[in-house]
């Protein structure tokens, strides 16, 4: 309804400054818009599907859950510390003299997951360390396991003299993706665990100092953000529960009447791309129409547990294992679901990881491709009866004259419309105030006939036939212009037999469209 605004402005206001002004009635014709709508003004080419010649279906198929790595598994942001503290007070220690401390091990606080081998995507780390010594020292902090390249990830600190109630300090900080972690420590037995040795070397061109028992010599390092790219392990016996909620284009905004589609099957389809066995239910699924009527998917089907073994192949070659739910008119209420016209769908889930607890023994692989999804599959024949369904929509107006000058008194609307759709409708418009209270109510004084009643247009193979709907706006509404607000589109879809006039099951043709051409004639009192 975009050209509305444009009905009312096909005339030019003349103002004047004469005391006694000068009228004459006219009446103006104007073209307004034209525009030809089909299928693809509503759904995209993907969902319109064409199976046999002449003949589409309606395709809903979409993903509603594809989580991958990161949502199994998760490093949190953890923070390691390291401390040298000579056993035995060392004394006369001469510039440029080393210090190594072992090895040490920190685990990873993972709950129940079992991390042996990772892959960053991103991540960051944070290296800081201290100096209580009354002479600069050199740190090498290294990092085995954590790698890129087959090299540990080192970092040498020159640090200036502190003391140990003061100690001196340096800072880094850097990027560590695709890094890689082996967590299986210095046995390789091991799950969980980075490892950090500390190096410590007296300021070659430093005085002699003397090292105590007191002096702590700290490194910490902080690792933030980190997300992955590959695991290797045993991620767990988690179980996942959410639901997901998705529209349907224009189905909220159908406000009453019914339709009959023929009997269809809703698949959902479960996959696992990940290298670990899985249970997974759907709890519920429940449709909402613009009544708030609610209808809920009733199954033996539903949450009733399938179980997935794990995927096969790895890297770029993975392939998940899948489990397909099919509901249909004979195993639920299909037909009462579908017909609800539910434009507001939501889907509840429940997933579960390794239900049988730990049987790889920790050999569990998630690659980047790996994907846990759940799909709905589903095609419709676009063969539809419409009994009174009702369309409506919204739209805002703002326009205003003045009675005094140059000003519109009356109309009409013209809407020629060439319909290759086998459905009539009715139209009718609604004039609201800012509230939305309905001021004007403007009834179409004819249909637009359905393509049934008309004859084949030999350019396009398909049936068409012509209409006329013509909008009276009487004084009154013109003399009220500046309270409506809000025009209701309102369009009343029937699919009648060209017989008897009943509504019945009819197919959309591929092609279908409609062309419509809108055009003004306006009473108008010309004031100068």
């Amino acid at each position: 309804m975009r050209f509305l605004p444009s009905i009312f402005l096909i005339f030019y206001l003349i103002s004047s400054c004469k005391k006694q002004p000068t009228t004459w009635e006219q009446e103006l014709v104007s073209p307004i818009a034209s525009d030809t709508i089909d299928l693809s003004n509503f759904y995209n080419d993907s969902t319109l599907v064409s199976v046999i010649p002449g003949s589409l279906n309606l395709d809903l198929s979409r993903t509603i859950l594809n989580i991958g790595i990161n949502d199994v598994v998760k490093i949190p942001d953890t923070t390691i510390s390291q401390v040298f503290s000579p056993t035995l007070n060392i004394n006369n220690v001469q510039p440029g003299s080393q210090f190594v401390n072992s090895i040490e091990e920190h685990p990873l606080a993972l709950g129940d997951v079992i991390l042996k081998k990772a892959i960053l995507s991103s991540g960051s780390i944070n290296l800081k360390v201290f100096n209580p010594l009354n002479t600069g020292v050199i740190f090498t902090i290294e990092m085995p396991g954590v790698t890129q390249g087959g090299v540990n990830l080192t970092h040498e600190f020159s640090v200036p003299a502190g003391s140990i109630a003061s100690p001196s300090s340096a800072v880094t900080s850097f990027d560590i993706s695709n890094y890689e972690l082996d967590l299986t420590a210095q046995s390789g037995l091991n799950y969980n665990k980075l490892q950090s040795r500390l190096s410590i070397k007296t300021d070659p061109n430093g005085p002699v100092t003397n090292v105590t028992t007191n002096h702590d010599f700290t490194f910490q390092a902080k690792l933030t953000d980190l997300k992955l790219s590959y695991a290797k392990g045993y991620f767990g016996s988690a179980t996942i529960s959410d639901t997901s909620q998705f529209t349907v284009p224009y189905l909220s905004n159908i406000v009453s009447g019914s339709i009959d589609i023929p009997s269809s099957d809703i698949q959902f389809k479960i996959e696992n791309g990940m290298k670990l066995a899985m249970r997974a239910a759907l709890t519920y699924a429940k449709n909402t129409n613009s009544q708030g009527n609610s209808v809920f998917l009733s199954s033996s089907l539903m949450n009733n547990p399938i179980l997935l073994n794990a995927a096969l192949g790895s890297w770029n070659n993975i392939a998940p294992s899948s489990s397909i739910l099919n509901f249909t008119p004979s195993n639920s209420n299909m037909e009462q679901y579908v017909e609800n016209l539910g434009g507001n769908q939501e889907l509840g889930y429940q997933l579960q990881l390794n239900p049988w607890g730990n049987i790889s023994g920790s050999t569990d692989e998630i690659f980047p491709n790996s994907r846990i999804k759940l799909k709905v599959c589903t095609q419709m024949p676009m063969t539809i009866g419409s009994d009174g369904l009702t369309l409506r929509d919204t739209f805002n107006l703002s326009l205003s004259q003045n009675s005094s000058k140059s000003h519109l008194t009356s109309g009409i609307i013209k809407l020629k419309a060439s319909n290759a759709f086998p459905f009539a409708v009715s139209p009718v418009l609604y004039l609201a105030n800012e509230a939305g209270d309905i001021l004007f109510t403007v009834i179409g004084d004819a249909q637009i006939s359905s393509s049934e009643m008309g004859v084949i247009n030999p350019q396009t193979g398909l049936k068409e036939k012509s209409s006329t709907v013509q909008f009276y706006l009487s004084e009154e509404i013109i003399t009220q212009l500046s309270s409506i607000k809000k025009v209701i589109a309102e369009l009343r879809v029937d699919s009648p037999d060209i017989n008897t006039g009943a509504n019945i099951p009819v197919s959309i043709p591929y092609g279908a469209y409609v062309s419509v051409k809108l055009s003004a004639i306006m009473q108008s009192k010309i004031v100068y």
